[in-house]
């Protein structure tokens, strides 16, 4: 759905207030490289927190040798068990990201889960500590589960609140790039670990060394986020509530818009239960090809390690170059068109798809075909939902609100789905059991797209526009009438 042509790019469907015409001093004007600067810190964190997970998912099976004596469900069961913390983490990072500011709050999640990764990597075996060593796994991927419940709420709304309205699609296609090559640096690892070593030195130290990289990783990403200032969008916000002023550090004050979590929840509770489905729909899917698949590929395909690795890191490596082009059309056409392609497309190629990849011992071009069939539903709603999300939310709750549902909704439809599947597969025998819950997870998200309102090149809510341009601007002040953005209830 293109935007029409009076000068302020709107695509229809938001609510707007024509009552005056904004002032330039409302309208907030991007530096490029400060923008550039903050999508880069936003989105190594994010790069972080799938290196860490996918870097686990790619050695289920031999973290299951190392600490659950070869038992590859415990090993997903802990995979699963570090998103219980999940919502907790965006319960406490969330509301204090909005009272506090973006910067700090991701500069401490940073930390949390740089150096609960480390940790991981020191762990001594089974056989040398017994059952101390799963009981300290486990305390580990708790602590690094709780650090990045605010994570990603908090990345998607440093990212949308830096970025002008009319490139949020494009800006925020970065942090799932971040997504993605914290996915291809942990299965590239683990497929040069997987060639060069035995399976013996694999289980012996090999399995360590992609989880102690993963320190160094995140200092260089609380750096970058030191660096940067406070988010144009929480700073108007701080100014116009009457915020306090510590340290130089602007803060929201303790009355107004500073929320209790009954009051979040009693006004925004629609925007909530929409992002709850959004999420479910959107993550199991991820989860399914990103984080589930090699190990699919091996215990259920009887695919060797490195070549059910491989194909991932292909697969991804393609998503990679096209991701930002998705970015940039959901900026020119609109959110809602492109996640229903994502959609659909899982709807209609899923089963198609796995069928292909039942195909591998024939050749691997089937295979490879069935993952690029699966990719490109996902990068559609990948190079979408980082610009969809944070727009749902008013600026003085958009952390926490964000934070919280989309927590909750990745600990149920999330980091449950490899255990889950892996389970069922096992007891039925049935290889395209994945393929039939994508299938579901499609239905739902089109369900829940058709019941979105279009965001694309609209202000965010509860903030004045955020243009690229002076020129821009001007045209803005005086557009007849204005665009002003829909204010939260």
């Amino acid at each position: 759905m293109p935007g029409n042509s009076k000068g302020t790019g709107e695509i229809e469907g938001r609510e707007q207030r024509p009552d005056r015409p904004w002032r330039r001093s409302d309208i907030t004007v991007s530096d490029e490289r400060i923008v550039k600067r903050a999508v880069k810190a936003a989105a190594l964190g994010n790069a972080m927190e799938w290196f860490d997970f996918a870097t686990y998912s790619y050695l289920a099976i031999v973290m299951g040798e190392v600490f659950f004596n070869g038992s590859t469900i415990g090993s997903l069961a802990t995979f699963a068990l570090s998103f219980l913390p999940r919502p907790l983490g965006g319960l406490v990072f969330g509301p204090l990201g909005d009272r506090i500011g973006r910067k700090q709050v991701l500069a401490t999640t940073m930390l949390l889960m740089a150096a609960s990764t480390f940790c991981v990597g020191l762990i001594p075996s089974m056989d040398t500590i017994g059952v101390a060593a799963p009981a300290l796994l486990v305390f580990f991927r708790l602590l690094q589960g709780f650090s990045t419940g605010g994570e990603y709420g908090g990345a998607a709304t440093f990212i949308a609140e830096y970025a002008p309205d009319k490139r949020r699609g494009f800006y925020g296609s970065f942090l799932e790039m971040g997504t993605l090559a914290g996915y291809v640096g942990a299965a590239s690892i683990a497929a040069v670990l997987q060639t060069f070593l035995s399976h013996a030195d694999l289980v012996s130290w090999g399995w360590r060394i992609p989880f102690l990289i993963g320190g160094p990783i995140g200092l260089i990403g609380i750096y970058l986020r030191l660096k940067l200032d406070e988010t144009p969008a929480f700073l108007q916000k701080a100014a116009e509530s009457g915020g306090e002023q510590e340290s130089s550090k602007p803060r929201l004050s303790e009355n107004s818009p500073k929320q209790s979590l009954a009051r979040m929840f009693r006004t925004q509770w629609p925007a909530i239960i929409l992002c709850l489905a959004l999420v479910a729909a959107y993550n199991l899917t991820d989860y399914m090809l990103l984080t589930y698949m090699p190990t699919y590929l091996q215990s259920s395909l009887k695919y060797e390690a490195n070549t059910a690795t491989i194909l991932s890191v292909v697969t991804m490596l393609i998503m990679m170059c096209v991701l930002t082009s998705v970015g940039r059309l959901n900026d020119r056409h609109g959110r809602k068109p492109l996640l229903l392609t994502g959609m659909t497309g899982f709807l209609v190629l899923t089963i198609p798809a796995f069928l292909l990849l039942q195909k591998g011992t024939e050749s691997l071009a089937y295979p490879l075909i069935g993952m690029l069939m699966l990719s490109a539903s996902l990068v559609c709603l990948l190079g979408t939902m980082s610009a969809v999300l944070p727009a749902m939310f008013s600026t003085d709750v958009r952390y926490g609100a964000l934070a919280i549902s989309y927590n909750v909704s990745t600990l149920l439809f999330g980091g449950t789905t490899p255990m889950l599947l892996e389970s069922v597969v096992e007891k039925t025998h049935n290889s395209m059991v994945p393929a039939y819950a994508t299938v579901g997870a499609a239905v739902i998200g089109i369900v829940a797209v058709l019941r979105m309102k279009e965001t694309a090149q609209q202000s965010l809510l509860g903030s004045p526009p955020c243009v690229a341009t002076e020129k821009e601007a001007d045209e803005l002040c005086a557009a007849v009438p204005p665009a002003r953005p829909a204010q939260a209830t």
